[in-house]
């Protein structure tokens, strides 16, 4: 077929159900670490001993130790390293990081009562993948043939238009441009030699904090926030086979997702020792909810024929995990400050749900309304529950003056592995989110080790505070899901180790008042 084809929306996209698929929520629901200079120098273990503008989103009660005003903007670039260049996106970006501030209102003889408001960039996107590996005879439109076979799917064929498709929440949209190209006549199963992928993201989350943290006797610090967080996601990808006797195919996705969340934050940090400096600090965080849009352009070729594209744009939600913190601070003299701190989200508690509409009402007092309707994906989130893990993230920290204007910092993070050794992606779910997948590849990322560095100096009212953030981590790249019929046979994808190595210098400039 050598004329362009676009899928028809009676078919497909006229669904009005959607969801999220695994990888791309842990995408979403997945944080970085950022924030002022002082709190990545100090590996983010700032929670207990507060006096940051950072430890909003963290533990909101850290603000309640500020004893004067204060304001904070920071900057940063970011270099990735052991990447090659990749539409025209190269492996340094400059990134606006945080920007802030703490009003500090002194309430009764010991008391404090202070507002915050701090911008900061929770999850940085910019990424490019690189992956290559042989296939022996398996291929991504195999895995599609196997469904086919096996009876996963009931194709609708259309001899006006010369198209396969379907109505199954199992039809991929990957699925709808193999079944309409590779998998007609002879080529029904092809099987490939080798593959190669490489993938640009970028893109940000920004989180705007709003929080009120007081304290009691200068002992007890409580601490309320409220998160907005504002999502802009883009990827393109292409991905090429080569088949004997056929040259090589491509398949280019370029995926974009934006849209909002809220969450709230509860902390407290408390002195159980009345004359001692030393703290505990324990914070709650809800998911947080996000309303998201997500639209693709997808195309599949070969370079001895004509193309194949499709696109779509839908709404959907997707509910992150709980976040549980404990943290330890304590600061010896003036020159010593020491942190410690812990996480636990378990990222099995993701919530892909179906978005099922609007309802709109009338209100006599408070006049037009509206409340938006939708129910957990059950066959995504089994998938979820298989595939990503409880994730536990340590963070130490430590701060030295050797005089009062200078501070030397440094600081360690551990963040266990989000996805399971056997984690995959779901492809025979009956699931929107599996329908309105275009890209049939996936990452297993195992640890990420976090090392920072950081210097500060004050003089009079203001501050400049330096930051260095190297971190890494490996993973396993599979081009698609494993799948095996008695006519296709076994079709598996070779696993592609592959890694993600970071630099980021941060700079931020603060001001008390």
């Amino acid at each position: 077929m050598k004329t362009k084809y676009f899928l028809i929306a009676s078919l497909f996209f006229a669904l009005p159900i959607f969801s999220q698929e695994t990888y791309e929520g842990a995408e979403i629901a997945t944080e970085d670490l950022n924030g002022t200079a002082r709190y990545v120098g100090m590996g983010g273990a700032m929670e207990a001993l507060g006096a940051d503008i950072s430890t909003m989103s963290t533990n909101p009660a850290g603000i309640g130790m500020f004893r004067k005003s204060a304001a904070a903007l920071s900057v940063g670039l970011v270099n990735q390293m052991d990447a090659h260049k990749f539409n025209n996106q190269g492996t340094t970006n400059v990134s606006f990081d945080q920007v802030g501030f703490v009003v500090a209102m002194k309430s009764g003889k010991n008391g404090f009562m202070n507002v915050g408001f701090n911008y900061h960039k929770s999850r940085n996107f910019n990424q490019i993948l690189n992956a290559a590996n042989s296939l022996g005879g398996s291929s991504a439109n195999r895995l599609t043939a196997s469904k086919d076979f096996a009876g996963v799917f009931g194709l609708v064929y259309d001899t006006g238009k010369e198209i396969y498709g379907s109505n199954d929440l199992t039809y991929t949209q990957a699925d709808d441009l193999y079944e309409n190209y590779l998998l007609l006549g002879d080529q029904k199963g092809y099987g490939a030699e080798a593959f190669g992928y490489d993938k640009a993201m970028t893109g940000y989350i920004g989180e705007y904090d709003v929080s009120l943290s007081g304290n009691i006797n200068d002992r007890v610090y409580l601490g309320f926030n409220m998160g907005f967080h504002d999502v802009h996601y883009k990827n393109w990808s292409t991905y090429h086979e080569t088949y004997p006797g056929m040259g090589d195919l491509y398949y280019d996705d370029y995926r974009h997702i934006t849209g909002s969340g809220v969450d709230l934050a509860l902390g407290v940090i408390f002195r159980p020792i009345e004359y001692s400096p030393f703290r505990i600090g324990v914070s709650v965080k809800t998911p947080t909810f996000y309303n998201l849009t997500s639209s693709n352009y997808t195309s599949l070729e070969t370079n001895s024929d004509g193309n194949l594209t499709l696109d779509n744009v839908y709404d959907y939600k997707f509910y992150t995990p709980w976040r549980f913190g404990l943290s330890l601070g304590h600061t010896i003299g003036n020159n010593i400050a020491l942190g410690a701190s812990y996480e636990f989200a378990s990222y099995k508690g993701c919530d892909a749900r179906i978005d099922d509409g609007t309802t709109y009402y009338w209100d006599d007092w408070y006049g037009p309304g509206y409340v938006d309707h939708s129910h957990s994906d059950q066959a995504m989130n089994e998938n979820i529950d298989e595939t990503l893990k409880g994730v536990h993230t340590l963070k130490l920290g430590v701060e030295y003056k050797p005089i009062p204007e200078v501070s030397l910092r440094a600081g360690y993070n551990y963040v266990s592995p989000v996805y399971d050794e056997g984690g995959w992606k779901a492809v025979a779910a009956y699931s929107p989110g599996v329908s309105y997948t275009s890209d049939p590849s996936f990452t297993n990322w195992k640890a990420t080790n976090r090392f920072t560095l950081g210097a500060g100096y004050t003089f009079g009212k203001f501050n400049v505070d330096l930051a260095y953030q190297y971190s890494a981590r490996n993973g396993d790249f599979y081009a698609f899901t494993d799948s095996e019929t008695d006519l296709i046979g076994v079709n598996r994808a070779p696993k592609t180790e592959v890694n993600f190595k970071r630099n980021q210098f941060i700079m931020t400039l603060g001001y008390r008042f």
